[in-house]
C-alpha cells in the first residue's frame, strides 16, 4: 500500500471475502472475525438483510440533499426515537462526527438559555471519542494530541473512577460531563450501574447535560440497545455509529426534546449525513435488531463466552488478569504481552483487536453462534497454554 497514507500498523494480510463470522483472506484461508471492523458489523460480514436492502435501494436512490425531505431518514429516526430516550436524531457519517454535533448541541443549549460562558465539556482522561481535532483534545490521549497542537479549549479532565476530582472539577462553566458508558479503546472499561446513577443525579443538580457516547458499545453491543440502559436513566445526548450502519458508514446523534432546541436551521449541516442509501441500510440493521429475543439472545451469548473466559482465567491467572465487559464488548486484561498474544491468535486463525492497558478486545458479531464461541474459547484456551 505505497500510496495510502502511512497512518496504520497494518498486518501482512489482505481479506478478499467475508461472511457471517468468518472472513477469507487473499491466500485462501479462513479466520474466525472477533473484530468485526471493530465493533461495526453489528450482523456480521454480508448478511442476507442487508445484501438484499443495498441491492435494492442502489438500484432507486443512492444521495439527494438534506435541503430536500428524505424518506429512509424520517423512517430510522421514527425507529429509534421509539426505541430508546431520544426525541430527535441529526444522521451523521461516523463517530467523531456524532461526538462532535454533541459537543455543538450542550455547548448551543447553554448559549440559547442565555448563559454564554456555559461551554466547557468535563471528560475521562485518556478516554476515546474520535480523531478530529475536537474529539481528540476531549479524549487528551497524549500519543493522540501530541504535535496536533495548539490545544482545542473547551475540555477538562478527571481520572476514571475519582469521583473526588469529578466533582472538583466542575464550575459554572461546566455545560456537559461526556463519557463512554464502557470505555472502548481505553481498555473495556465499564462504568458501574451505581455511577451511572450517580452522575445523572448529579448533572441534574448542577444543570448539566449528560452525553454518553455508545459508539462502540451501543446498538445491541451489551444485550441492551443502549449500555446505559442497564443503570435504567436517560441521559441528555447520545452520539453513535459503527453498530448502526452494519459495515456501512453511518452515524448520527440521538437527543431529547430539551436540548434540541438550540439546534435551528443553519445552526449544523451534513453533505452525505442521512442520505437514502445509509438510511436503508441502518433500517435494514434495526429491523433484524429490534425483532423479538434478538438482545435478549446477545445478553446470553454474551454471558456465556464471558463465563467460558473466565474458567480460562482461572486456569490460567498468570496469563489473565481479568476478563472485562457486558454482552459481546469483551475485554482480556493480560499479564503477559499483548502483541504476542494477539499475534498466537492470528496463527490460530483467530482475529481480536487490542485496547489500552494490556487489554485485547473481543467483538464477535451479534450473530455469532455458541458453536463459533467455543472453537475461540479453545483457541484461546490453547494459546494461554503457550505461556506455561
Amino acid at each position: 500500500m505505497k500510496s495510502v497514507l502511512n497512518t496504520y500498523n497494518r498486518r501482512n494480510i489482505q481479506f478478499v471475502r467475508g461472511k457471517g463470522s468468518y472472513l477469507y483472506s487473499s491466500n485462501g484461508k479462513k479466520y474466525l472475525d472477533f473484530v468485526q471492523g471493530i465493533a461495526v458489523n453489528s450482523l456480521g460480514h454480508c448478511h442476507p438483510n442487508l445484501v438484499k436492502a443495498i441491492n435494492k435501494q442502489s438500484k432507486k436512490l443512492w444521495h439527494v440533499s438534506n435541503v430536500f425531505k428524505i424518506q429512509e431518514q424520517e423512517k430510522l429516526a421514527t425507529r429509534l426515537t421509539k426505541a430508546t430516550f431520544a426525541d430527535f436524531v441529526a444522521f451523521q457519517n461516523s463517530g467523531a462526527e456524532a461526538t462532535e454535533l454533541a459537543i455543538k448541541i450542550a455547548r448551543k443549549y447553554h448559549y440559547a438559555k442565555g448563559h454564554k460562558n456555559k461551554n466547557r465539556i468535563l471528560c475521562i482522561q485518556n478516554s476515546f471519542h474520535g480523531r478530529t481535532l475536537a474529539t481528540i483534545f476531549a479524549s487528551n490521549n497524549k500519543n493522540s494530541v501530541e504535535g496536533f497542537g495548539p490545544k482545542v479549549e473547551g475540555f477538562d479532565h478527571f481520572e476514571f473512577g475519582d469521583h473526588k476530582e469529578l466533582e472538583k472539577k466542575i464550575t459554572k462553566k461546566t455545560a456537559a460531563i461526556m463519557i463512554e458508558t464502557i470505555l472502548g479503546e481505553g481498555g473495556i472499561k465499564v462504568i458501574p450501574d451505581v455511577c451511572l446513577k450517580g452522575l445523572r443525579k448529579l448533572c441534574d443538580k448542577k444543570n448539566i447535560l449528560l452525553i454518553l457516547d455508545e459508539v462502540q458499545c451501543g446498538i445491541g453491543r451489551t444485550g441492551k440497545f443502549f449500555a446505559f440502559e442497564y443503570a435504567g436513566i436517560k441521559p441528555d445526548i447520545v452520539p453513535i455509529a459503527k453498530g448502526i450502519g452494519g459495515g456501512f458508514p453511518l452515524g448520527a446523534c440521538l437527543m431529547s426534546k430539551k436540548v434540541a432546541k438550540g439546534m435551528t436551521p443553519g445552526s449544523h449541516g451534513s453533505t452525505f449525513g442521512g442520505n437514502p442509501l445509509a438510511m436503508t441500510v441502518g433500517n435494514a440493521v434495526l429491523e433484524t435488531l429490534l425483532t423479538k429475543n434478538f438482545l435478549k439472545n446477545v445478553e446470553t451469548k454474551g454471558n456465556y463466552f464471558q463465563n467460558k473466559l473466565k474458567l480460562i482465567q482461572l486456569m490460567y491467572p498468570n496469563v489473565i488478569e481479568e476478563v472485562r465487559g457486558r454482552g459481546l464488548l469483551i475485554g482480556l486484561k493480560l499479564c503477559v504481552s499483548q502483541p504476542k498474544f494477539i499475534e498466537l491468535l492470528l496463527k490460530e486463525k483467530l482475529l481480536v483487536v487490542k485496547a489500552a492497558d494490556n487489554v485485547v478486545r473481543i467483538l464477535p458479531p451479534l450473530t455469532v453462534s455458541n458453536q463459533e464461541i467455543d472453537i475461540a474459547i479453545e483457541i484461546i484456551k490453547k494459546v494461554c497454554k503457550s505461556f506455561k
